[in-house]
């Protein structure tokens, strides 16, 4: 099945809340290390979408992606524009998220490219990221072409509230 991907201006972002907020949490019970621990509320995903991210979305300043099953996100990724004056030239990716039942269809590679080419047309030569050390995603990364800057280990809580604290890795990639 062929999962579009749109952009998903300010404007219409309200209007997919409850599939952003529904992805992120199964994304987050799955185990995904994405900013936040277990336990981890229906409520509180529809607030980080409503006070992180929505605020933030704009020309020059941070898209959003979702990639559709009809008319249902089960994807979604973000690019941070919004850089220090010395770091114009470079661009972030934010919370690249595939609900749990969609995964291994191509969907994250999708949302990837599509990213990677909106970056190169914003002017950007340098897109970042981080990852939870050894995690699923890492090697998708890399076989888009980002490759590893280094690893910073206990950086993270444990997405299941336990105490573990875990390693993340920040990779790169030109343009």
């Amino acid at each position: 099945m062929h999962h579009p991907i749109r952009l998903i201006p300010p404007h219409a972002a309200p209007d997919h809340l409850e599939d952003l907020a529904i992805t992120l949490h199964a994304c987050v019970t799955d185990g995904a290390s994405v900013g936040f621990v277990m336990p981890f509320t229906p409520p509180e995903a529809r607030a980080f979408w409503c006070h992180a991210v929505f605020p933030a979305l704009g020309p020059g300043r941070r898209l959003l992606w979702g990639a559709f099953a009809g008319d249902t996100v089960v994807g979604t990724v973000q690019l941070d524009l919004q850089m220090m004056p010395n770091q114009a030239h470079r661009a972030e990716v934010s919370k690249m998220l595939v609900r749990p039942s969609h995964r291994r269809r191509g969907i994250g590679r999708a949302l990837m490219q599509t990213l990677l080419t909106r970056a190169a047309e914003e002017g950007r030569s340098l897109v970042t990221l981080d990852t939870r050390s050894g995690d699923a995603a890492q090697p998708l990364y890399a076989s888009c072409g980002f490759e590893v800057a280094g690893e910073i280990p206990g950086f993270a809580a444990a997405p299941d509230g336990g105490p573990r604290r875990d390693a993340t890795t920040y990779m790169y990639r030109h343009l």
